[in-house]
């Protein structure tokens, strides 16, 4: 007789065998075939020949983050001014408006010319930064309400950008505009995804 409560019940409770007859080959099957333990949960990962990898909550934010129409269109417009800024400057820096030195008009001083210079490349580099936020506006909510990733956007996108931005010196340049953007974007994008 032993001093311990139930010292003689150390047997585990055997349950009944759910593909085979014996209980340690069903075992077996379940830990190598049927192992139905998920790493998430409501994620069923597929078996394949690489390594499976899941993306941790701080990856997903950052791509939801990333791939989001604001940080689009904000990128799109830091991006537009970036580039504008170097055209009007190169732009600034070729313009005819200078003196010409055998007149007797009154010469420009280098500051006169830095202030032309930073008001062009201001300019070009505003008007940049709105086509490009514009643009990159209207093609996220065009594939957001789509739900297609395709050409078809991006030439969207072009035509209304471009009728937005020509419709300000009348209906006509408007569709022009909107034509001629369209065109360019249907080009650039069947150039980008081909190569």
């Amino acid at each position: 007789m032993s001093v311990l409560p139930n010292a003689g019940n150390n047997e585990s409770p055997v349950t009944a065998p759910k593909m085979f007859g014996d209980p340690n080959l069903d075992r077996m099957a379940m830990e190598y075939v049927g192992n139905m333990q998920r790493y998430r949960e409501n994620i069923i990962i597929p078996k394949s020949n690489g390594p499976v990898k899941i993306k941790t909550n701080e990856e997903k934010f950052i791509e939801t983050a990333v791939e989001s129409c604001g940080f689009k269109c904000t990128m799109a417009c830091v991006m537009g001014y970036g580039l504008g800024a170097a055209l009007g400057l190169f732009s600034a820096s070729v313009n005819p408006n200078m003196a010409d030195p055998f007149a007797n008009e009154k010469k420009q001083t280098a500051r006169e010319v830095f202030r032309e210079m930073r008001s062009t490349t201001h300019s070009y580099a505003k008007n940049f930064a709105l086509i490009g936020c514009v643009f990159s506006a209207v093609e996220c909510t065009i594939e957001s309400h789509r739900g297609v990733t395709d050409w078809k956007n991006g030439t969207y996108a072009g035509g209304i950008t471009g009728g937005l931005i020509g419709l300000r010196a009348g209906v006509k340049a408007g569709i022009i505009g909107g034509l001629g953007f369209a065109a360019f974007s249907t080009a650039i994008d069947y150039y980008m995804h081909s190569r």
